[in-house]
């Protein structure tokens, strides 16, 4: 079984949910471009420091 692709299906759509929950927030535009070019550019990276620090989303 190959791991490699479903690591990567795994972490394209962890990517995918926090650029919609990202766009949900009610961060700023500029924050909300910012935050999408970090997690698009540095996918598990830019993923695991929005988890941390990224806007929350406007429904509390």
């Amino acid at each position: 079984m190959e791991y490699g692709g479903i690591i990567g299906l795994i972490i394209l759509i962890a990517d995918i949910w926090a650029i919609i929950n990202v766009m949900g927030s009610g961060a700023s535009t500029g924050s909300k471009i910012i935050w999408t070019i970090l997690i698009l550019v540095l996918p598990v990276l830019g993923l695991i420091i929005w988890l941390f620090a990224g806007p929350r989303s406007g429904r509390a």
